[in-house]
């Protein structure tokens, strides 16, 4: 019998999408389940959204669309980036995808050749080891645990790059951690890419718009403008629009980035539909009070997730500013038994969890910090708080 490509071997199933289906079976089987497994925003966008999309559907043509992306949505993208600070581009420096993962992908293939090296820090979204492996690319995983708040620092970077990495890659607002960098923290971080001419920079940073405490947005192009040469911008409809479904991404970077995406597009993707193009161009053109009224619920959310983490001696969980995420050590269960289940690990620990309490969380381990666990607070408020109850009530029966 033919065998698979090597590739596949090394491609492997989302450990998000693992827990949220072990969680949905839990429900559909009558049980009670709380989860805070999948980083979905759970709101929906505004009626112009939709109705831009019923607009479009009236008189779609059925024909292809751009590879790079229709010239409404571009336009309405450099006015959505121009308002974040990214001045001075034009459609030749953007091209769109099938969602961010699918930009990130493709990002992959243009950027790096088999056996090149590729850096981030963990925490980590799981899919940027995943696509690593997937084209044979090295990964340097930069570890910053919760005693760095998560945060990567200039000094670990410096190292990174002096190893010459082809490509640094970069998520802010944090998914899994719920981070934001100062711009302080920012201008630091680019003032070491600047020493490293050689080294792609791609910023996945598609919670932009979710960002709390006044703390704000900031990029390193912003800081060192002499990186937009080789700076890549990531962006998405999912999380701020509440549009993860449409499966919208654009990046902003130069040229020749932007035109070997829209070449890979021509070979898979060809375009976006021409009725997700509409809803997107009303999502950033349109108003914004949905995103910024999810914001500022989302930062209330945060702050009732961090008051019952606070309620469980030993537990640490650094601040989050932005995008739904908490992400709390919870090593300090680890030893303990749990209704006579021992618990070794964070997976250990999420699997009592889900079993005890009907609670689901993600191991940190998906994210490489096994000490954690990723809680995702966009439930309904309803559910939030005894979710939670729940959480603290685990912990108080560990022995």
């Amino acid at each position: 019998m033919p065998q698979l490509a090597q590739r596949v071997g090394r491609a492997k199933p989302s450990a998000i999408m693992v827990i949220a289906e072990k969680a949905k079976q839990l429900k559909a089987a009558g049980h009670d389940i709380i989860s805070f497994s999948i980083g979905v925003p759970n709101f929906l966008p505004g009626e112009h959204v939709y109705a831009a999309a019923r607009e479009a559907l009236s008189h779609d043509s059925g024909q292809y669309g751009s590879n790079r992306g229709a010239d409404a949505l571009l336009d309405a993208f450099l006015k959505h980036i121009g308002a974040l600070g990214f001045t001075g581009y034009t459609r030749a420096n953007l091209s769109v995808g099938i969602g961010a993962k699918q930009i990130l992908y493709n990002l992959a293939e243009a950027l790096l050749n088999e056996g090149e090296e590729i850096c981030f820090a963990a925490p980590y979204w799981t899919t940027y080891h995943d696509i690593a492996d997937i084209v044979g690319a090295k990964a340097n995983v930069l570890h910053c645990g919760p005693a760095q708040n998560y945060k990567l620092t200039p000094q670990q970077l410096d190292v990174a790059l002096a190893r010459k990495p082809k490509v640094f890659l970069f998520n802010n607002p944090s998914n899994p951690t719920g981070m934001v960098y100062t711009r302080e923290e920012i201008a630091a971080l680019a003032d070491v890419l600047a020493k490293y001419p050689d080294t792609w920079i791609v910023t996945d940073d598609i919670y932009n718009s979710m960002v709390f405490d006044g703390i704000g947005y900031h990029n390193f192009v912003f800081a060192r403008p002499e990186l937009r040469d080789r700076l890549i911008f990531v962006d998405s409809v999912s999380k701020t629009y509440g549009m993860p479904g449409w499966r919208v991404g654009l990046i902003a970077g130069p040229e020749s980035v932007a035109k070997a995406i829209t070449t890979l597009n021509s070979n898979h993707i060809t375009s976006v539909p021409e009725v997700i193009t509409a809803a997107a161009v009303a999502a950033f053109s349109g108003s914004q009070d949905i995103p910024q009224a999810k914001c500022k619920e989302f930062s209330e959310k945060r702050d009732i997730v961090l008051a019952a983490l606070a309620k469980i001696p030993g537990v640490v969980c650094p601040r989050p500013q932005g995008a739904f995420y908490a992400f709390p050590d919870i090593s300090v269960a680890f030893g303990k038994s749990h209704n006579g289940k021992r618990i070794e690990n964070d997976v250990d620990f999420c699997a009592a969890l889900l079993e005890g309490k009907g609670v689901a969380c993600v191991p940190g381990s998906a994210f490489g910090e096994p000490r954690a666990m990723r809680i995702s607070y966009t439930c309904p408020t309803a559910q939030l708080e005894p979710g939670l109850a729940r959480i603290v009530e685990f912990f108080a029966e560990l022995n």
